[in-house]
């Protein structure tokens, strides 16, 4: 089933418009919802409430909605469409301007590619992070979000560092409109505090020489990015179960915060 797109402005100028892809399908939504688990206590930050369609389902279950939408134009379709429910507030804001919760929320949102990693980024790395996240990405991005060694990558390493990735299901391109050129994934992100105590610039530092060059040997990108002897560099890492001639992305978080302990 489909939801009618209702905003103030014609649905086509709209599209042209904003450049997004609207979340059509009500089987879709029922499945974002679940998967928020939200509770009548619950208050929820939703990015780009697009016409309001989702933000109507989150309003019916949650105790307060915070929909952050960047343009001005938007939002007057969101007041209209919204206007009967009295929980949902309106933000006219850039997210990644936008000054985050200090309490407890969940984070919804139906995210563009273009501000897919960044967003992820500024919740995951902040003092008061949402209790999860429920986001609708690019198919491709969830799954390299979510992928384990041997075939991890830097992206992974980010967000799993900060939180537990894992993909609900897959959403057919179909279910939105404009119809996008690929098909997206429903993806619940909740943050832990396992690595807490770890220096977080020197892990990066570390993992990003690592992943300089994904395709070669882990002991030629170190050496040469942190401007370490490669012998004894080689030698360290044999010592810590690390072949030198593996790549980086066959190593998990344990065996980068490993590395950050010997060199």
């Amino acid at each position: 089933m489909r939801y009618k797109i209702k905003p103030c402005l014609p649905a086509g100028r709209l599209i042209k418009h904003f450049g997004q892809n609207f979340l059509i399908d009500k089987q879709v939504i029922k499945k974002v919802i679940r998967a928020a688990n939200l509770l009548p206590k619950d208050v929820v930050l939703e990015i780009g409430p697009g016409t309001g369609v989702l933000t109507q389902e989150i309003a019916k279950k949650a105790r307060k909605i915070i929909a952050v939408e960047k343009d001005p134009r938007m939002c007057k379709a969101l007041k209209e469409n919204l206007k009967d429910f009295k929980n949902v507030e309106i933000i006219n804001q850039d997210i990644l301007n936008y000054s985050l919760p200090t309490t407890r929320y969940k984070l919804i949102a139906n995210l563009p590619f273009y501000i897919t990693a960044p967003v992820i980024r500024k919740f995951l790395e902040v003092k008061y992070p949402p209790k999860e996240m429920i986001l609708i990405i690019q198919k491709e991005v969830a799954q390299r979000i979510c992928s384990k060694p041997p075939k991890t990558n830097l992206l992974a390493i980010s967000v799993q560092f900060f939180a537990e990735p894992k993909i609900i299901s897959y959403i057919s391109k179909k279910s939105f409109r404009p119809i996008p050129k690929v098909d997206s994934a429903l993806i619940r992100i909740v943050p832990h505090k396992k690595y807490k105590d770890i220096d977080i610039d020197l892990f990066f530092k570390i993992v990003k020489a690592g992943f300089s060059h994904p395709r070669k040997q882990l002991a030629n990108d170190l050496s040469k990015m942190l401007k370490l002897d490669k012998k004894e560099l080689s030698s360290l890492l044999l010592k810590n179960n690390i072949q030198p001639t593996q790549r980086a992305e066959t190593l998990n978080i344990e065996d980068w915060i490993q590395l950050i302990k010997v060199l």
